[in-house]
């Protein structure tokens, strides 16, 4: 009779999850994910991440009229039973910024990324907190390297961000600026907050000045040591795509056009210090003329190649950060969205349910009602598309149901 009932409770429970009815209660959250080989661990059970990028989550939230947003797509992600979201812990520059100028930042902006923090917890979703740009959107890498010019620095390039000592220390100098913030609303120190899942180190790194790779090899040597002087709690990523580079050099037959980007995914996620792998997907923009049997067999073959490196060369976790379909593409169809999310959440259960190191994936990106200008052609709200909402909620009970 014990044994019936035990079933019977574990069955509502499936139910409740699939409802969206129950998610992370916040004791759960307040573990810290560790890594165990090719395994993210909390609370002494595997973790497999199902969740999504919402870059624009500390600028909403920043504007207490609007926070409502964040609010309600942390609900929503829940009930679809997402436990992770990628978001930026950046502004450089501009309007609006987090950090104005070197050191000087934007309470009422950090404000909103002690909100979001605050909400994800409420939610039961950890983040993942990407910490510069590679590309010049809100600032990256060219805000620091004008910031050094305009305190007389000789630097001519924006992949100057690597080598330059100034800008090396602009950038570290927002590390600790980060990672010591005290939240306004959960009175801890980010660096002391579990609701982190892990910090990031640059959205995409590239290089174009230097193909050998070694100047974004030693940057990534000298950052990471530096973040995990101050943070040994969290987890740590590069923030890379996945394309090769000379380490291994038949891997670069790989690379979308052989394209060669100053990173190195093996050489860089060697680093001791990094935690987890990750790879970028975006067959329709990498790919010349791309049809769609040709996309198809480059993300089975961009997936499966890293999936080997990081069973047999990292031995560490995998995790597709950025992946999705716009409209924007010719043959858009939300039927093939639909399928493509499918495909790549297939690649992923395959690998978790086998006991690989591909544990998870974050799809680009999620919005709110109401944010339509916000859209890049990759956005998914929820309550607008019940389909792919579905297809999404289906992995987020396949990978809970290996974890439980």
């Amino acid at each position: 009779m014990l044994g019936k009932i035990c079933v019977r409770f574990l069955a509502f429970l499936v139910l409740l999850l699939q409802h969206g009815l129950i998610c992370e209660s916040q004791a759960d959250i307040g573990n810290f994910v560790k890594t165990n080989g090719v395994y993210f661990m909390k609370n002494g059970k595997t973790m497999y991440l199902n969740g999504f990028n919402a870059y624009w989550l500390m600028m909403m939230a920043s504007d207490p009229s609007a926070r409502t947003k964040v609010s309600t797509t942390f609900q929503q992600a829940s009930k679809y039973g997402m436990n992770v979201a990628r978001t930026w812990a950046f502004n450089d520059g501009g309007y609006n910024s987090l950090q104005s100028s070197p050191g000087v930042y934007n309470e009422n902006m950090f404000k909103g990324l002690d909100f979001v923090i605050a909400e994800a917890k409420k939610y039961g979703i950890h983040l993942i907190l990407g910490l510069v740009n590679n590309f010049k959107d809100l600032g990256g890498k060219a805000q620091y390297v004008q910031w050094a010019k305009e305190h007389g620095q000789q630097v001519t390039d924006e992949n100057d961000f690597y080598i330059n000592a100034l800008v090396k220390q602009y950038y570290k100098n927002h590390i600790k600026t980060v990672l010591t913030r005290i939240n306004t609303i959960a009175r801890v120190a980010y660096k002391d907050d579990p609701t982190i899942f892990a910090w990031e180190l640059i959205n995409e790194p590239r290089c174009t000045t230097d193909s050998s790779g070694k100047q974004i090899q030693s940057w990534v040597e000298e950052i990471a040591a530096y973040l995990k002087s101050i943070d040994q709690n969290h987890l740590l990523d590069i923030g890379l795509e996945g394309f090769y580079g000379n380490s291994v050099p038949s891997r670069k037959q790989y690379n979308p056009n052989t394209a060669i980007v100053g990173t190195d995914f093996i050489s860089n996620n060697l680093v001791k210090h990094i935690d987890f792998a990750t790879i970028h997907i975006y067959p329709e923009g990498w790919l010349p003329y791309p049809t769609e049997a040709a996309q198809a067999a480059f993300v089975d073959k961009w997936i499966q190649s890293h999936i080997q490196d990081s069973t047999s060369v990292l031995k560490k976790p995998l995790v597709i950060g950025e992946f999705g379909k716009s409209w924007k593409f010719p043959g858009y169809t939300l039927q093939k969205r639909d399928a493509y999310y499918g495909k790549v959440y297939n690649a992923i259960y395959t690998s978790s349910k086998s006991g690989g190191p591909l544990v998870g994936g974050l799809f680009w990106q999620l919005l709110a009602q109401g944010m339509e200008s916000w859209g890049d052609g990759y956005q998914v709200v929820l309550q607008k598309s019940p389909t792919t909402a579905g297809v999404i909620g289906l992995q987020s009970r396949r990978l809970w149901s290996l974890s439980h």
